[in-house]
């Protein structure tokens, strides 16, 4: 597979987080959380990895685990424009055309993610991809923390274009209903695209930065994956994350 068709892979992290401030160093497992990440995009398998850093101390602790860092604007308004920096610190010559967002805040994710997302994005030539899976718990149809996405994809398949994204339960009528799951794939271009426009009106209105790209025209595909991934938000995220790594650590193989 040659560099352009071979995904960059880039973990915007920042100290500033309002319900878990400095999550990135969090210790999980005897590793900061950031590591811990950046391991999980290393077994993928898929390209480089890169972590877009706004403050020192993370860069310090990626290098320190023999990660590539790159220290980027700390007032960027996204993890979006801070993975642009980052790309474009990279790889000047724009020898990667596909970029992975990867968060920060996904210690336990299956790499198997991963290749989905990327796979999504080169499968219809698609502008961004993304992840979604069913939802099973009826209480998450009406959680507005739990996104929902719109996707045409017929019962048994795996990949589909996302139409919506909302916070309310949608669409109408019989049929699989899927959550979003924040990891996303970019053709460099779209991304650079991305970034240059304003917050739209539906964006502002529902919170998800997704449906700028929407209102813009980009589209935007999906894959389905078996599992939403645990993300680590609050002190209490920290501690399910402790203990599935403890958990895991003493399952027999």
């Amino acid at each position: 597979m040659s560099e352009g068709y071979t995904p960059l892979i880039v973990i915007p992290a920042r100290m500033a987080s309002s319900r878990l401030p400095g999550k990135p160093l969090a210790d999980i497992d005897g590793k900061p959380m950031i590591v811990q990440v950046m391991n999980r995009a290393l077994e993928a398998d898929l390209g480089p990895v890169v972590i877009a850093c706004a403050e020192v101390e993370i860069a310090n602790v990626v290098n320190d685990a023999g990660g590539t860092a790159i220290l980027t604007d700390a007032s960027h308004p996204s993890g979006s424009d801070r993975v642009f920096e980052a790309v474009e610190t990279f790889d000047p010559e724009q020898k990667f055309q596909s970029i992975i967002n990867l968060q920060g805040d996904l210690p336990g994710l299956d790499p198997v993610a991963i290749l989905a997302a990327n796979e999504a994005l080169q499968k219809n030539n698609a502008d961004i991809a993304t992840l979604v899976a069913e939802i099973t718990d009826q209480a998450e149809l009406n959680d507005e923390n739990a996104v929902k996405a719109v996707v045409s994809m017929r019962a048994g398949e795996k990949f589909g274009r996302a139409l919506w994204f909302s916070r309310l339960k949608t669409p109408w009528g019989e049929g699989a209903y899927f959550h979003h799951i924040g990891i996303y794939a970019y053709k460099r271009a779209s991304l650079k695209k991305f970034i240059s426009l304003d917050p739209s009106p539906l964006e502002l209105r529902e919170k998800l930065e997704q449906l700028r790209a929407l209102e813009a025209g980009m589209r935007i595909d999906a894959a389905c994956v078996d599992t939403v991934p645990l993300g680590v938000d609050t002190p209490q995220d920290l501690e399910r994350m402790r203990q599935y790594f403890v958990s895991r650590s003493e399952s027999p193989e």
